[in-house]
This record gives C-alpha cells, sequence and structure tokens, in this order.
C-alpha cells in the first residue's frame, strides 16, 4: 500500500547554497532546511531545477542532501532528484539517496540526445532499481527537458511498483487531469507551475512542488488552505499577487533564483550565496526590482496572514 499523504501539500524546490567562493555550504544548506521546517511547509525537493542541479557536480548533490537530510530527516518530506545525463551516475546518487532515508527520488529523461521512449523508461527503471526500497517521482518538464511524458510512456513506467506519480511541470493544466484519470488514486500528481498552482489542485494535482514556494511559502500554504477549504475566490487573489510578484522577480537581469536569494537575504536574513555560471548574478540595476519584489511579498503576506 503506498503511503501517498505524506506528499500532499507544498513542497517547495530548495535553493542552491554557496558560500562566498561559489562552492556548496554545507552551513547555509542546514540553515536553509531550519528555515523550510520552521515555515510548516510539507516537504522539500532536492537538487532539482531549482537547485541548480544541471550545474552540480555529483558530489555537489551528495553534499547537499547528506545537509539537507541532517535537519530534515523526521520533519520533512524529501524528494531528492538524481537525475544526471547518464545512468552510471544517476544511479549513483539514488543508491546515495536511498542510504540516507529520503522519502523518494525523481528524475527528469535524459536531454540532449532524443532517446525513443523505451530507452527512457529504461533508464528511470535502472535509477528506481538502483534504490529499490524508496519511492520514484517521474519529473515531466518538456520545455526545458526536451522530451515530454506520454500517456504510453507513463503506463509502461507504472508498471514499475516503486514510480507514485509524476511532479508534471508542462504548461498545460490538462495534462495533469489526464494524468491524474490514466493513474487513479494509487497515484500523486504534483503541480509543477507555481503561475497555476490552484489551477492544477483544482483539476486534480493533490500537491505542489515549485521554485518560487520558498521565498514566498506562507502565500502558497495559503492558497492550499483555501483550496481545501473551497474558498477559490480569495484563493484567486492570493494566486494572482504570487504571479505579480514572480513577473517581477523574472524582470531583473539577474537568473530568477539570484533574485529569489537576495530577497531570502532581505525578508528572511537568509544567506545562501548567489547563482553558479552560467546563470546570470545580479548587476547593479536589479537592486531595485529586489527591493521591490521583497516589498510586495511583505505586503501579499500582511494583507492574507
Amino acid at each position: 500500500m503506498k503511503n501517498l499523504e505524506k506528499y500532499k501539500g507544498v513542497i517547495p524546490a530548495f535553493y542552491a547554497c554557496y558560500d562566498e567562493e561559489g562552492n556548496i555550504s554545507p552551513e547555509r544548506v542546514q540553515a536553509l532546511t531550519e528555515y523550510f521546517v520552521k515555515k510548516g511547509v510539507k516537504g522539500v525537493y532536492v537538487n532539482g531545477s531549482s537547485g541548480e542541479c544541471i550545474y552540480q557536480s555529483v558530489e555537489d548533490k551528495k553534499i547537499v542532501l547528506e545537509n539537507v537530510m541532517k535537519v530534515a530527516k523526521g520533519k520533512l518530506t524529501v524528494i531528492a532528484h538524481v537525475a544526471c545525463n547518464n545512468t552510471k551516475d544517476s544511479q549513483e546518487l539514488a543508491k546515495h539517496a536511498e542510504s540516507l532515508g529520503v522519502d523518494a527520488i525523481a528524475a527528469i529523461p535524459p536531454i540532449y540526445f532524443r532517446l525513443p521512449e523505451y530507452a527512457i523508461a529504461q533508464y528511470w527503471n535502472d535509477i528506481s532499481d538502483a534504490a529499490p526500497n524508496t519511492d520514484f517521482v517521474i519529473y515531466n518538464i518538456p520545455q526545458l527537458a526536451g522530451v515530454a511524458l506520454t500517456q504510453g510512456l507513463f503506463a509502461e513506467m507504472r508498471k514499475n511498483p516503486r514510480v507514485i506519480g509524476v511532479k508534471n511541470s508542462s504548461m498545460p493544466v490538462q495534462d495533469i487531469q489526464m494524468f491524474k484519470q490514466a493513474a487513479g488514486e494509487d497515484y500523486i500528481i504534483f503541480n509543477g507551475p507555481d503561475e497555476q498552482f490552484i489551477s492544477g489542485r483544482v483539476i486534480g494535482a493533490e500537491g505542489g512542488i515549485g521554485g518560487t514556494y520558498g521565498v514566498m511559502p506562507e502565500l502558497f500554504l495559503k492558497m492550499d488552505e483555501y483550496v481545501r477549504a473551497g474558498k477559490f475566490d480569495i484563493a484567486r487573489e492570493i494566486q494572482y499577487d504570487a504571479n505579480e510578484v514572480i513577473y517581477k522577480m523574472c524582470s531583473a537581469h539577474g537568473n530568477m533564483y539570484a533574485v529569489i536569494k537576495a530577497i531570502l537575504s532581505i525578508n528572511e536574513g537568509l544567506e545562501i550565496g548567489s547563482v553558479r555560471r552560467p546563470l546570470a548574478s545580479l548587476i547593479d540595476s536589479d537592486k531595485a526590482i529586489v527591493e521591490e519584489a521583497a516589498k510586495m511579498i511583505r505586503d501579499a503576506k500582511a494583507k492574507y496572514l
């Protein structure tokens, strides 16, 4: 019997935490984890897109997860994204994640080469086999990975008893409905695009995993609360305000995650560094955008909490 309750709710995607030299900072990883525990979120999604996984080494990812687990174990649901662009490294990370006691591992499909679906399924199953006692989540993000999870591929993956669902970051909300209808109640579908959190929840997603949740977790927790209560008018108001924050953060020269990290410094006193090249760091003209977005979050929290 699958235990899906621990996945239902608001699960922020964990940010990469660097020291002043741009190396992974164990202390800052632990501090960010403590922050999420205190905010009351359901869990964390570690070493995914928001964790700059494409630019992290295998060793970097291990250090991050080890320090998350030092704080989170027993307090947060932990989903570890383990995909690398080859099976061997992905399996190594899967084994490592299971040894630490994570709740689930997750993986995008291999990128760059356009592989046939049977090869993608083999890749995912090989990763899952390396962590035989751990749940597996398919990460569908076709706009970045270059390949979409089809209904046929999803059906093939459901033959693996460790597969519990999909983190769906494709833009059409309808995809959530289609995956949910195909899979039924024995599988969980996570809403991916933060800008449609309530839309995904209404159409069938039981939880959400998102890259902007971490900078304003209170707003997404409140949206989730109102959706559960059927109070969709107020949930929509909060969604609109959260989206305005996202649009503002995306308007900077620097990468959105660099903006988020600067906002966390202003609003929460959290120092977790910048972003890793080739992601763009902030420039002087971004300061006003950061300060405005930080204030928008404070104002929204004052309005709804």
